[in-house]
């Protein structure tokens, strides 16, 4: 394929890495769960909080690279600025092993929930400014702009994880951790304006 189409970049490779990376983070924080050393459930407390921290971070690992495959799923090319925003993501999603096995082996302390949800938030930040620039480079009148329209779902969830890490700043450890879950929770529903999108463009 020739001229201005043919030296458009595909999105395979950028698919394919970003795969491979969640699925590494994903294998860190595991391997962070420590087999007990003692052969009854007692010897299971001391790993609760690990456990706990795991299972949050898992879910939020996932919501990204589900909501990561329909982003790409809506859009045919990425170029260079899309490239370094999608690292820029990664960067922040890698940092979660690290911020989760913190406040897992603190119990939750009040500042390693702080820098938890610092990690949230440059990762919603970095996931928003990935959106803008697929949107940039397709146009508004794309699927995935019209898909994405003013995101007040991912807006909502920045200032939400501000108010979770003032919770935790402040002492309060459990409010904030049962902050950061609520958001979990939200996306874990669905996020179907993609979908209705591409099905609404497909429509004669």
């Amino acid at each position: 394929m020739s001229g201005p189409e043919g030296a458009r970049m595909t999105k395979g490779r950028l698919e394919a890495f970003s795969d491979g990376v969640l699925a590494i983070i994903i294998t860190i924080m595991v391997l962070e769960l420590k087999v007990p050393h003692g052969e009854d459930l007692e010897s299971l407390r001391p790993l609760a909080s690990v456990f706990l921290a795991y299972v949050l971070s898992f879910l939020y690992v996932g919501i990204y690279w589900n909501n990561h495959h329909h982003l790409l799923h809506a859009v045919r090319h990425v170029d260079g600025r899309i490239l370094w925003t999608n690292l820029h993501l990664l960067f922040w999603l890698s940092l979660f092993p690290f911020a989760n096995h913190w406040i897992g082996e603190t119990r939750f302390a009040p500042w390693p929930l702080v820098a938890y949800g610092f990690v949230l938030l440059m990762a919603g930040f970095a996931y928003s400014f990935l959106v803008r620039a697929l949107v940039r480079r397709h146009g508004q009148d794309s699927v995935i702009a019209h898909a994405i329209g003013s995101d007040l779902k991912g807006n909502l969830s920045l200032v939400t994880y501000v108010i979770g890490m003032a919770f935790a700043a402040l002492g309060f450890r459990w409010p904030s951790f049962l902050v950061y879950c609520a958001v979990a929770l939200w996306w874990f529903i669905p996020d179907l304006r993609i979908v209705r999108a591409l099905e609404e463009r497909q429509q004669p």
